[in-house]
């Protein structure tokens, strides 16, 4: 079997007795990384470290991540379109997307725009969302993919 020590070095090829002989003075395990026509490779390591490496990045590739789109209720016609064409593209990916509508002085009087906007967006993203919430106190909507 091919050996490669815990440092990465290459020791050649070496009787599987030995190589495990090798790894116990280091207290470590010894894996079977490939199965080689020849030979097959086999490398000195931690073998819970490993999993925990891979459980760990295999959570992180499938974890959807939230994206945030952020209005003004006299937001612009293209601008809208923008941002939804954003999030189109986001949940098509599986992202979520929440939406805000900030208020700023005055604004608050006219709170049944903003909510008119997020209607608006609802209406616009119904094929490719679903809605999780809508908070109309706080005026943020949260959808997810359908």
């Amino acid at each position: 079997m091919l050996l490669i020590d815990s440092d990465s070095n290459n020791l050649g090829l070496i009787d599987t007795d030995e190589a495990l002989r090798r790894a116990k003075e280091k207290k470590l395990d010894l894996v079977v990384v490939s199965q080689g026509e020849e030979a097959p490779v086999a490398k000195i390591m931690d073998y819970g470290k490993l999993q925990y490496q891979q459980n760990k990045r295999q959570k992180q590739n499938s974890r959807p991540s939230v994206k945030e789109v952020k209005f003004r209720p006299n937001i612009g016609e293209s601008d809208y379109e923008l941002r939804i064409k954003r999030a189109t593209e986001w949940l098509s990916k599986g992202d979520s997307v929440k939406f805000l509508v900030r208020l700023r002085g005055r604004e608050h009087q006219h709170r049944d725009r903003a909510t008119d906007l997020l209607n608006r967006v609802v209406e616009d993203l119904d094929k490719s969302a679903k809605v999780q919430s809508f908070d109309k106190r706080a005026l943020t909507l949260f959808l997810s993919p359908s």
